[in-house]
């Protein structure tokens, strides 16, 4: 391991609570509840918030408020280290309150800016409710748009391009278009797109896979990935071409697939992700193969930032039934991910 690497390893992760309101308090203090080797980290979040969910939850937890992430001694087993965020209202599990998304949005803010600075090796990120912050006036669709413009404001010399992958340690997923109708899928594919959208995994995965050159399996749109045009151009027309490009620049790219038979075992041996047109052919597989395991990953920043793949579940904020399972694949996915970038960066 280099130099680069054990810097990097030795850095805690900035963890933030997300939606107070939300199971994002509840996984994390779980698992620093558990008798678990979790990587080192930092939670941002109010103390008082904190110290009063684990009383809600009935989890006996030492909560260490640090000054910076310099002081964090290292969460689990019934610790953590928490770096004070104050909020405007009084959290009430399971009922999200407006008045909070200032203190949401800093702590989202907060944590990028102790990564650029050094200070810390990723983000991970609790869940957020995109009603609470839009109703406060933010003016991004989720987390993965507002950290692009996060990383524009410390980089801007080119405008980033965040891409979604989901990730566990059986598959990698990437959609190509994520939450919008079926209906306006083949409108919002390009070449351009697509062929902008693989460089970026090609990038981001060669480094985290240690220098090899990722193999990328692009899915068709339409079923039996068009049947050589009989149920569909688009892969004739738009798929195959930008795969033929991204080829002769020497990427490891195949596909058009039919999305139907790229997902069984034998299929995933041979590619390290796949890209798949539209969000529920991306997101069916991965959350059968890894509902609780799973992590949402953004590649193309210039930072590491991984989340539970998950929302706030509200309905069930406080009561003790949410798993804290993704949050700590997210913790060791970004912890593992930004010693591997570092060392091939």
């Amino acid at each position: 391991m280099n130099r680069d690497a054990d810097d990097a390893a030795a850095l805690p992760l900035a963890v933030t609570m997300g939606d107070p309101a939300g199971i994002g308090l509840d996984i994390t203090l779980s698992a620093a509840a558990a008798d678990l080797a979790l990587p080192r980290f930092v939670l941002l979040a109010d103390p008082e918030t904190v110290a009063a969910r684990c009383r809600t939850l009935g989890l006996s937890i030492a909560i260490r408020t640090v000054a910076s992430p310099a002081h964090a001694t290292g969460c689990g087993r019934g610790a953590i280290d928490v770096m004070a965020m104050p909020i405007a209202a009084t959290v009430v599990a399971g009922k999200p309150d407006t008045r909070n998304a200032a203190a949401i949005i800093g702590c989202i803010e907060r944590a990028v800016d102790l990564v650029m600075h050094g200070e810390a090796s990723a983000v991970v990120t609790n869940p957020i409710a995109k009603f609470v912050l839009t109703a406060a006036g933010f003016p991004h669709p989720g987390h993965t748009e507002f950290l692009a413009e996060l990383a524009g404001r410390y980089r801007p010399e080119r405008i980033w391009h965040p891409v979604m992958m989901l990730a566990s340690d059986d598959i990698r997923v990437v959609p190509l278009t994520i939450h919008i109708p079926i209906a306006k899928v083949p409108a919002a594919l390009s070449r351009d797109h697509l062929m902008a959208t693989v460089r970026i995994i090609a990038q981001d995965l060669q480094r985290i896979l240690g220098g090899r050159t990722p193999r990328i399996a692009v899915a068709g749109l339409n079923p039996h990935a068009g049947e050589n045009g009989t149920i569909g151009r688009e892969e004739i027309e738009m798929i195959a071409p930008a795969i033929a490009a991204l080829q002769a620049e020497g990427l490891h790219v195949t596909g058009p697939h039919s999305a139907d038979t790229m997902f069984h075992a034998e299929a995933r041996g041979r590619y390290d992700v796949a890209v798949a047109m539209y969000h529920d052919q991306a997101l069916i597989p991965i959350k059968t193969l890894a509902f609780d395991t799973g992590v949402n990953v953004t590649l193309g920043l210039p930072f590491v930032r991984t989340s539970p793949d998950h929302g706030t579940a509200f309905d069930i904020a406080g009561s003790g039934r949410a798993r804290a399972t993704s949050v700590v694949a997210a913790m060791h996915m970004a912890a593992d991910m930004a010693r591997a970038m570092a060392a091939h960066a």
